[in-house]
């Protein structure tokens, strides 16, 4: 990845302002194009005053939003045909299970012979030169949280009769994918009629003051102040595709975009706020809960969990699928394994108010995430500020 190279986005046939609404033109599904280009201040300035000019920003390094360690408490009151994180959402109690739900996961891949994903249509795509597959087990272990049917007996997925998944590999290891991936998997998926796109990414802003420390020789006070300007161009580059993603109904579908917080917290200590993409405008971001201590009831937030988002999920002792053993299942904590709870609820709402309502609009299905959680679940000393509106609620009779 070149410091000075730009992922450019550029319209055709159709004009949009700031905001993504229309300005005029006929316009088609692939009225945005994608490209890199490396380029100068004074030829910046000269593109953005280019008709065809969508927006513009220096390509960041992504990574998943990792996982903490093991040294947290397991989660001792899983029920016997789900996993506790199915059971604290309502998915096991719901009378909708995704069916006729189109989802898309932009991670590491996926394992699409794990037993979990048997009579899936699963749609892969990769954006990282690499190839189909999950060798991280990062990616396959969100869309088991999200679709996952039943292993050995055991339910793993919130939304199991999802039919049609779409992978899309943005993330295949250290150095290897960006800003531009990210983008590319997001327009492909909203071109593929995703209803709902997970990611449990972010944005890796300390390896890019790294490489700028360390490529430009400037000191590290220095290059924290470059890679910030880059931050806020990723920032003001993802607010524009959420809204266009969110408000074009004609050019892409009614997709609702869902991300993790990040992990970067480490509560009591501090707290950080909510990191990209999660933070853009347009994205639903999503907190971790885990039990509270010494309570076989009461949740709390997640001691990594990042402050800020919209509402919160299940995120530790989360069992879901392994990448490396086809009906194997792996615990994972973190935000990661917050969102595509997240992910999985909304294709159930989905579900619900689209047999009500086939014209229905997205920001009926955030209104009903939002608006329907608990927080009568939460200990004493649980901040709202970690969980937002609440523990996220499945649609029940």
């Amino acid at each position: 990845m070149l410091l000075d190279e730009y992922v450019v986005l550029r319209t055709e046939g159709r004009e949009f302002d700031v905001l993504g609404t229309t300005r005029g033109g006929p316009g088609t599904t692939e009225a945005i194009h994608l490209g890199k280009e490396t380029l100068s201040s004074g030829d910046l300035d000269d593109l953005r005053q280019e008709r065809d000019f969508f927006g513009a920003a220096r390509a960041l390094p992504i990574r998943p939003v990792k996982p903490s360690g093991d040294d947290d408490p397991d989660v001792d009151e899983a029920p016997e045909n789900g996993t506790w994180g199915l059971e604290a959402v309502g998915a096991l109690s719901s009378h909708r299970t995704g069916a006729g739900v189109t989802v898309a996961v932009l991670d590491t891949g996926i394992n699409a012979d794990h037993d979990a994903f048997k009579g899936k249509n699963i749609v892969q795509e990769d954006f990282t030169g690499e190839g189909d597959g999950d060798e991280h087990g990062h990616g396959t272990h969100c869309a088991g949280t999200i679709f996952g049917g039943e292993v050995g007996g055991r339910r793993i997925g919130v939304a199991p009769d999802i039919e049609r998944a779409l992978i899309g590999r943005v993330w295949s290891g250290p150095g290897k994918g960006s800003t531009t991936q990210i983008l590319e998997g997001l327009l492909w998926a909203a071109r593929k009629r995703a209803d709902v796109i997970s990611m449990s990414l972010e944005l890796d802003l300390p390896s890019y003051v790294s490489m700028v420390h360390k490529l430009k020789g400037v000191p590290v006070e220095h290059a924290t102040a470059l890679a910030l300007e880059v931050y806020r161009e990723n920032l003001r580059l993802f607010d524009k595709i959420g809204s266009l993603i969110r408000t074009h109904d004609a050019m892409f579908s009614r997709c609702l975009v869902v991300a993790a917080a990040g992990n970067q917290s480490r509560r009591p200590d501090y707290e950080v706020g909510v990191d990209l993409p999660a933070a853009a405008d347009g994205v639903l971001s999503v907190g971790a809960l885990g039990p509270a201590e010494g309570s076989a009831t009461e949740l709390t937030v997640y001691r990594t969990s990042n402050s800020g988002p919209d509402l919160a999920a299940p995120g530790v002792g989360v069992e879901s699928a392994r990448h490396d053993n086809n009906s194997g299942l792996r615990s994972k904590n973190g935000t990661s394994m917050a969102a595509p709870h997240v992910a999985g609820v909304a294709a159930l709402w989905i579900e619900e108010i689209r047999d009500r309502n086939p014209q229905y609009k997205i920001n009926q299905i955030e209104a009903n995430l939002l608006a329907r959680t608990r927080v009568d679940v939460f200990a004493e000393g649980a901040e709202p500020t970690g969980y937002g509106a609440g523990l996220v609620q499945a649609p029940q009779r």
